[in-house]
């Protein structure tokens, strides 16, 4: 079946970005006394992400904003300032409408970055001659090799590696998570990250390392992940990735499509 762009579409690509997003996040809110301080709260479709330890704005994000949050805005943003925490907006196209941008812009929001959201259906992969490299799933002790890949391919600070290890190895087990490792040389050199759920996958991470980067490492961890999901039944998969970087270029090669360009919408600093 071949996905052609529809709202449709687009609302089950972006509903795919939510559901891996909650599923984490409810993950590492489990972990024995919530030391990541994790907060979710709903406004109809709207999710809004918050962590109390973990500033980075893919941890305090609101996902799934349509037009009828409108009436919402205002408690929202209370959400995210009475806890004194630096927060975006995720706009996807077709899901909002002038008056709520418009809306927006009147609480001191920006349009502040752009993001795209690709897809396929995994029967188009087209195989390729096997390359050599070795790629295995990761054992719940191997997390923290996991973490260094994790921290210092995407520029992280090594101190963050043993938080990253515990936050990701509570979703080892966890129905519908795999976690892949590329190896070079006997060492671990990239990892992937794939949540499957409702026939949907979600290429929900990857990264190399700085020093085995243009091997083609993310290529084909892109399409072991795509493989794992056609075998277990999934009929689309999506990914995230920057416009016109090498996650983009590498979507593209192994045949991903670009499902829409979502805007990032940030707060303005107030001016002293």
């Amino acid at each position: 079946m071949l996905h052609l762009p529809s709202e449709e579409l687009i609302h089950r690509i972006q509903r795919s970005e939510t559901e891996y997003m909650y599923d984490r996040m409810q993950a590492i809110e489990g972990r024995t006394g919530n030391p990541e301080g994790i907060e979710m709260v709903r406004f109809g479709q709207a999710l809004c992400l918050y962590s109390k330890t973990m500033p980075w704005l893919s941890f305090n994000t609101v996902k799934g904003l349509r037009s009828e949050n409108l009436k919402d805005l205002d408690a929202i943003i209370d959400f995210y300032h009475s806890r004194d925490r630096k927060f975006q907006f995720e706009i996807v196209p077709a899901m909002v409408d002038q008056a709520l941008l418009s809306a927006l812009a009147d609480r001191g929001f920006f349009q502040s970055a752009f993001h795209n959201s690709m897809y396929m259906n995994p029967q188009e992969l087209v195989d390729m001659p096997d390359n050599g490299i070795v790629i295995k799933t990761i054992d719940k002790d191997e997390f923290e090799d996991y973490a260094k890949v994790h921290c210092l391919g995407t520029g992280l600070p090594v101190q963050g590696i043993p938080s990253v290890a515990l936050n990701n190895r509570v979703l080892h087990a966890r129905p519908g998570w795999r976690f892949y490792m590329a190896y070079v040389d006997e060492q671990p050199a990239a990892a992937g990250v794939l949540h499957m759920n409702h026939s949907t996958a979600s290429l929900t991470f990857a990264a190399t390392l700085p020093e085995y980067r243009r091997r083609g490492l993310h290529q084909e961890l892109l399409r072991r992940r795509i493989r794992e999901a056609k075998r277990e039944g999934c009929n689309l998969v999506v990914g995230q990735c920057a416009f016109l970087s090498q996650s983009h270029r590498d979507m593209e090669t192994v045949g991903m499509k670009l499902g829409y360009v979502r805007t990032t919408w940030t707060e303005r600093e107030a001016e002293s």
